[in-house]
């Protein structure tokens, strides 16, 4: 709009009648929200690259829906600040910021579809967008004593078309006892600090193998690495080189000094609480939901804004 224009909207607004000036309260709410999140998207000073070639120093080309459009000096492509990341082409940018604070609440898909006024499929698509990144913000590196221990879930094909065993009713209960392949292992590692690390490394009981490709990488050689009794760890630790205690609750023998897995036991807890309002989740999304779990816990995401820009990867700033 241009200024006169906007001037001699403003010289009229004393004539609106009470019902006028409510419906122009609602679009200028609505048009915060889109502003609010554009000015996440359009970060002043970040570094952008093409995502097609990877060059950087695109220069400016004008706006679209909002967004500020570059071109690319090498492959001559246009794209903006979404291109490339999973919140390309998503719609609605108005409501991402009242979604994103439903999030934050942990409520459900359908509960969030109503209270942002969108579609229930668009609400799952949405979850899972905003998820595909942050999950992926978890610490470098554990250190001091770390803790570490798996819990178990049991394996689920919702929203599955297929199904390569019969279906069970509400979720159902594995046919076998004890820990089998209808179930799935999430390895957790805590250190004293709160630092938490997690992996989902298949189906049935944990091996030396998956701690060598999940945990190994992930722990500071002088680290002191707490856990239960199972064998796994003691193979780990002698072939990673690094220090191990372990203690055997299912002996009664919780704790011997300052060696024991209360916290991330502690932490698994938390996370079953957490789950169930969802009345079970498909297991090819247990990280999606493990990292939104550990988004929330201890407030490390406390507003929209910032679970936005975890969302397009920007995480720390």
């Amino acid at each position: 709009m241009q200024a006169r224009q906007f001037e001699h909207l403003l010289q009229h607004l004393s004539s609106l009648t009470r019902r006028q000036r409510g419906r122009l309260l609602i679009l200028l709410q609505a048009t915060a929200g889109l502003d609010r999140t554009l000015e996440v998207i359009d970060q002043p000073g970040q570094a952008l690259c093409c995502p097609r070639c990877q060059a950087d120093r695109p220069y400016r080309h004008g706006h679209v829906n909002g967004l500020q459009r570059y071109r690319c000096r090498v492959c001559l492509r246009t794209f903006n600040a979404l291109s490339g990341t999973p919140l390309a082409r998503l719609r609605h940018k108005s409501r991402w910021i009242d979604y994103l604070d439903g999030m934050l609440d942990s409520r459900s898909v359908r509960r969030s579809a109503l209270e942002t006024g969108v579609a229930s499929a668009t609400s799952f698509r949405w979850r899972h967008r905003f998820l595909c990144l942050s999950k992926e913000d978890r610490p470098a590196r554990l250190s001091g004593i770390a803790e570490a221990d798996e819990m178990y879930v049991l394996e689920s094909h919702k929203g599955s078309r297929t199904l390569d065993r019969p279906p069970r009713k509400r979720g159902g209960k594995a046919s076998k006892r004890g820990i089998s392949n209808e179930q799935m292992c999430i390895l957790v590692a805590r250190d004293r600090s709160g630092q938490t690390i997690d992996a989902v490394t298949g189906k049935g009981a944990l091996r030396k193998q998956h701690l060598l490709e999940h945990l190994g990488p992930r722990l500071e050689r002088d680290v002191l690495l707490v856990t239960d009794s199972h064998v796994a760890y003691p193979a780990f630790a002698r072939e990673a080189g690094i220090s191990h205690e372990a203690v055997n609750p299912s002996a009664g023998i919780r704790k011997r000094g300052a060696l024991h897995i209360q916290n991330v036991n502690a932490y698994h807890s938390r996370m079953r609480a957490w789950l169930v309002p969802f009345r079970g989740i498909a297991s090819r999304y247990l990280s999606h939901y493990f990292g939104w779990r550990w988004a929330l816990d201890g407030q490390r995401i406390a507003s929209p804004d910032a679970f936005l820009r975890a969302a397009l990867g920007r995480f720390h700033t």
